[in-house]
């Protein structure tokens, strides 16, 4: 622990007094404006109006704050405006930085969800819905994002490992008890381009540099009557930070096992054009997954070293209104928990768009975007006492996408209406050469292509105390191109295509005193990915064969609830879901001896999820907020034709319970201490339920300490009481994080 202290303390203070020296020669002549909200955290997006002079308009950037310079001539005093809360005026001085607290107003703050296609107020919406700030999610004790998002109850991967360790095809992410396979149940997306993987589905959680995340925002229930395929459990939408005006962020952080993180972000500005550039640095050496009374000799610890980046430049036209261009790359190297067995990904995406208000005519957004991704993996097999292993076959796998997508919206009086369009194209294939005694064999290659796209409008009426909206959306689904290359033997594959139509239909009764009732019901589909068609994956010691004649996963379900909200105290909601899963893909067990476990992925017949959430925001004093979630998940296999004995068995990686909760303290001189509770009852690994991995409970801290405005040191621990946490059996046992210890400095 000396030692890391030592090296963090050796790399990190030269930096960062190199970089306070420049930013105060640099900024002499302004001053620095932040705002929060009653509960300290910082409100974005304010807009500040010079008094006397409307042309001096600046707004608070990802941090709550902006630099004013003070020169001859600028105005003395500014108006603060933000929707939500109670218009200020505060005067400005060359004496020192300035906090300012803005009050909510009368009614309730605007909440925008954005996952709903339009901004809709929390109570307005009949979805449920969970915000994580930038604030909140830099507080929450993790490496990645996946594992802050786990302090929403409901949340999980396909299993219980850590993004920053697993393996990338286990990160499929899993809402409302449905579970995943390699692929995700849930659309994660951002600037309404889904992230998912084009190939695989699942979610490569490093890709976005840490501090261009503006907030996140998850929204439970069916949701492809406007975003189609993998919308099955909700939405995720990762809303990312836009360049505005000049500011620089670092954060510098060290944890156990020799890991590192840095975080960088430059915004600046010249006239119209804005411009961003960040990046995020992870290594880590990890830990060996592997339980260790069945440790052996080839289990060594698995491991991550990530790169990502991103440029962006913004040309502004009115307020509101403007084009951009966005780079990122993602690349990293994972060893997976053997010598032999590696994998590596590089992503380059790539987006184009604008958003512009036409006179009269409503608000259109166009989006054009694509990815250019190379994934490669290693395969062994191990023998049964652990001791050795040998490669038994290479993967690589090429994917292109393109994709792009039209929105147009407008408001008239309380109806608003909203209709767009999208299509998405992908081609990737799938390279695989069996390694026998050490020499290659003929590589079999299969070549693919799939295509989606759909289009959808959505009404939304809010007369007095009452917002109901219905939206529907038709795709079309193909699998095609498909064949298979193994030296001179060559093999078309079936091409599948269906039309999907979903509706949607939700409902909000207002009844004043800031309760509201909500129902909602949808249908809602995800189309079998390219991984599970066409590719054969290991885990550990369980391998799972692929399937080309998959069809799309279909979903019906409906959601009851109620909210009640309070600007003084917080909020509560409470909902019961029903969601039922028409031919889900499942892995299902073909055979079984003590070392390996031989899978194919299956339409498994008919699944239904039911259950209960609770969520609640209670600030009892300023200096205190409580936050608590739970979900029940009753989800189980109610048809299979093919294997009855598989009727009633649990969804393979679905708890009944889950809990999460948090205390937060702030004081101003002192700064932040959170205690974050972590809970989950048994689930089983397999859809057999042979495999039952136990529950668990998990306690974090986190401590932050302000040394200026600018200034910050923290810290923070990860399973504080060091307890097991069995994460996966495939069949041999592996587990969760152990305690883990972190530190760092933030300069922004």
């Amino acid at each position: 622990m000396t030692k890391f202290i030592q090296f963090t303390l050796r790399f990190t203070l030269p930096l960062l007094f190199v970089i306070t020296g420049q930013m105060a020669y640099g900024y002499q002549q302004t001053v620095r404006l932040c705002v929060h909200d009653q509960s300290g955290r910082a409100i974005v997006g304010v807009q500040l109006q010079g008094i006397g002079d409307p042309s001096q308009q600046t707004s608070t950037d990802s941090s709550g704050c902006v630099d004013l310079t003070l020169r001859s001539g600028t105005p003395a005093e500014v108006k603060l405006t933000h929707p939500g809360f109670e218009d200020l005026i505060q005067s400005l001085s060359q004496a020192a930085p300035i906090t300012v607290v803005m009050r909510a107003a009368a009614r309730n703050v605007v909440v925008d969800v954005t996952a709903a296609r339009v901004p809709l107020a929390l109570e307005a919406t009949a979805s449920s819905v969970r915000s994580m700030s930038s604030q909140q999610l830099s507080e929450a004790p993790g490496l990645t994002l996946d594992d802050r998002l786990r302090q929403v109850a409901g949340f999980q991967l396909f299993r219980r490992t850590s993004g920053w360790v697993a393996n990338p095809t286990t990160q499929g992410s899993s809402l409302r008890g449905l579970g995943s396979t390699a692929a995700s149940r849930t659309l994660v997306l951002s600037d309404q381009v889904p992230l998912n993987d084009a190939f695989g589905g699942w979610i490569h959680w490093n890709e976005a540099p840490q501090l261009v995340i503006n907030n996140v925002e998850l929204m439970r229930g069916g949701a492809s009557d406007l975003y189609g395929s993998s919308a099955i459990g909700g939405v995720i939408d990762v809303v990312p930070v836009r360049p505005k005006g000049r500011s620089v962020q670092l954060d510098i952080s060290g944890a156990s096992r020799m890991t590192s993180t840095v975080n960088g972000l430059v915004t600046q500005n010249v006239g119209r054009w804005e411009a961003l550039a960040a990046t995020t640095l992870f290594r880590t050496d990890g830990y060996t997954l592997t339980a260790p009374a069945v440790r052996g000799l080839v289990d060594v610890p698995s491991n991550v070293h990530s790169q990502s980046g991103r440029v962006e430049f913004l040309r502004s036209i009115r307020s509101d209104d403007g084009i951009f261009l966005r780079g990122n790359l993602l690349n990293e190297a994972r060893s997976n928990g053997t010598p032999l067995q590696t994998n590596a990904t590089r992503l380059w995406r790539y987006i184009a768009g604008g958003d512009w208000s036409v006179p009269g005519s409503g608000r259109v957004l166009l989006r054009l975007y694509g990815t250019d991704q190379g994934y490669r993996q290693s395969f062994s097999s191990i023998a049964a006492n652990r001791a050795t292993e040998r490669l038994t076959r290479l993967q690589r796998v090429p994917t292109q996408q393109l994709g792009g997508a039209l929105q147009w919206a407008r408001s008239y009086g309380v109806l608003t209406f909203v209709a767009g369009g999208d299509l998405i194209d992908t081609r990737a294939t799938d390279n695989e050469t069996p390694v026998t005694n050490g020499v290659n064999q003929t590589t079999i290659s299969t070549t693919a292509r799939q295509r989606q796209g759909g289009g959808y409008g959505e009404a939304l009426w809010q007369p007095q105390n009452w917002s109901i909206a219905f939206s529907s959306r038709v795709d079309q689904f193909r699998s095609f191109d498909a064949r298979q290359v193994a030296g001179s033997i060559k093999t078309t594959l079936p091409v599948t295509s269906e039309i999907v139509f979903d509706p949607r239909l939700g409902i909000v009764r207002k009844l004043g005193a800031g309760v509201s009732l909500t129902a909602s019901a949808f249908r809602a589909f995800r189309g079998p990915s390219m991984n599970e068609l066409y590719r054969t994956g290991q885990v550990g010691q369980q391998t799972t064969l692929a399937n080309p004649s998959l069809r799309s996963e279909r979903a019906t379900g409906f959601e009851a609830g109620s909210l009640w909200t309070n600007r003084h105290i917080g909020s509560l909601r409470a909902s019961y879901f029903w969601t039922q899963v028409n031919r889900p893909v499942a892995a299902v067990t073909l055979s079984s001896t003590p070392t390996s476990v031989l899978l194919q992925r299956q339409n498994l017949g008919q699944l239904v999820s039911r259950g209960l959430t609770f969520e609640s925001v209670i600030r009892p004093a300023e200096y205190l907020t409580i936050t608590g979630g739970y979900q029940f998940a009753d989800s189980t296999v109610t048809k299979f034709q093919a294997d009855p004995t598989l009727v009633g068995k649990w969804t393979a990686q679905v708890p009944h319970h889950t809990a999460t909760a948090q205390i937060r303290l702030e004081k101003q001189h002192f700064g932040i201490l959170a205690v974050d509770l972590r809970a989950s009852g048994q689930q089983f690994d397999d859809s057999a339920n042979q495999f039952r991995l136990a529950p668990y409970a998990q306690v974090d801290l986190y401590v932050e300490h302000p040394f200026s405005h600018h200034l910050f040191a923290y810290g923070s621990i990860q399973n504080l009481a060091g307890n097991l946490i069995e994460a996966g059996r495939t069949p041999i046992l592996t587990l969760g994080i152990p305690r883990t210890f972190s530190t760092g400095i933030r300069f922004r």
